[in-house]
């Protein structure tokens, strides 16, 4: 039976037990032979040499983490597992299958033998929601590397969805302090006349997509708060000028539907630490004549600007229906003729 000690420099302990030492008891679910005790900026182990070495080697990885971000995560925690779980697969039973909410309400906890490597965040109910296509996953890649991305292409292929989880993430892990969504308020072809109620009752309809996506990451009550608060907004596009958006995650949806001027003056709302996802379809433009669209407009100027990735979905990134990929070939083939 073999000791030792682990003590803390330079960095808050707390950022590395996690509140009510939730990171710490995480990690000991995967050694369940070895003893753990955690106090002030200690931590000390008892059981074998082999255990002793293999969580301190997780807990250096942890501060490696920790000073890539500025907030850890049980995700980080398990991520740093996740090439043992597919080699030697070990037993989690200890971790249970019971849903798990962070002090911040946003992230459910499912023990499903799930490749973690793709998940990026876990919704309502343990709903796992993982990059999917090759296209969603590249999305995912270039996030860490710039600040801002073009997500284009098809109806189906998960642009926003995976945009918006996301989102939810770097809220939940405290990267930004606001996720802000907006889409261009333009009727879908329909004249839908005058709406009663009030100005949001009047705006919901057209950011309703939105809205469904957050509630299959966000339990309803939490997202209320966070709606209520600020800390999640979902507003028109012309509501974005003015403003400087920093600390924030924030989603331009629906672009093929802004001129160019207004795409000029979303992205120009870019404060620090701020991080934006545009996402269109360059073949559903509802604009009164289609020619307005700024989207492709604005890529072609932007194009050459270092910092800025640009990412093509297509249809094999579709994951409605079947019928929703035979739907778009059928189009995009009446179109070419």
């Amino acid at each position: 039976m073999a000791e030792k000690k682990i003590e803390l420099q330079e960095i808050d302990p707390v950022e590395i037990f996690g509140v009510n030492d939730r990171f710490i008891t995480r990690l000991g679910n995967y050694f369940p032979k070895l003893k753990i005790v955690a106090r002030g900026n200690c931590i000390s182990l008892k059981g074998s040499s082999k255990d002793i070495a293999e969580f301190s080697k997780a807990i250096d990885a942890l501060i490696a983490k920790r000073y890539k971000k500025r907030n850890l995560s049980i995700d980080d925690v398990d991520s740093i597992f996740e090439k043992q779980q597919e080699n030697e697969k070990p037993a989690l039973n200890s971790l249970g299958g019971n849903l798990e909410m962070t002090p911040d309400g946003l992230v459910g906890y499912s023990n499903k033998n799930d490749n973690n490597s793709d998940i990026i965040v876990y919704g309502n109910d343990g709903k796992v929601v993982r990059a999917r296509t090759k296209n969603q996953k590249k999305l995912v890649a270039e996030y860490y590397k710039h600040d801002l991305i073009f997500a284009l292409g098809p109806a189906g292929t998960g642009k926003t969805y995976t945009a918006i989880a996301l989102a939810v993430r770097a809220l939940k892990n405290r990267e930004v302090k606001k996720l802000i969504l907006t889409r261009p308020a333009v009727e879908a072809g329909e004249k839908l006349g005058f709406l009663p109620g009030d100005l949001k009752d009047k705006l919901d309809p057209y950011l309703q997509p939105l809205y469904d996506a957050l509630m299959d990451m966000i339990p309803p009550q939490k997202l209320k708060l966070l709606m209520e608060e600020g800390t999640i907004q979902i507003a028109p596009l012309a509501y974005m000028r003015g403003r400087t958006l920093e600390s924030a995650f924030v989603i331009l949806d629906e672009a093929q539907n802004t001129n160019i001027g207004q795409l000029k003056m979303f992205l120009t709302r870019m404060g620090n630490n701020a991080k934006f996802i545009v996402t269109g379809d360059a073949s559903q433009v509802d604009l009164p004549n289609r020619e307005d669209s700024g989207l492709v407009k604005g890529i072609n100027i932007l194009k050459g600007i270092k910092g800025i990735a640009f990412i093509n979905f297509t249809k094999e990134d579709i994951v409605r229906h079947p019928l929703v990929s035979k739907i778009v070939k059928a189009f995009d083939e009446e179109g070419e003729e």
